[in-house]
């Protein structure tokens, strides 16, 4: 997946200053890419946005 021009962001939420989350991509079409926020250079995972989209809203109901 490519996953040139994305814009990484974090939960406002995070600890630490933001080094123990994970950052979303969201504005690549057709594609959600997830990292760690600890290392950016590592393994990205991508979802399809309904997937994401179903992910997200599955979480904040728990």
């Amino acid at each position: 997946m490519e996953l040139t021009g994305a814009i990484w962001r974090k939960s406002t939420r995070s600890s630490n200053g933001g080094d123990t989350c994970v950052e979303v991509a969201d504005n690549v079409s057709g594609i959600v890419g997830v990292r760690d926020s600890k290392d950016r250079q590592g393994p990205v995972l991508t979802f399809a946005p309904r997937a994401w989209q179903t992910f997200v809203a599955t979480v904040k109901t728990r």
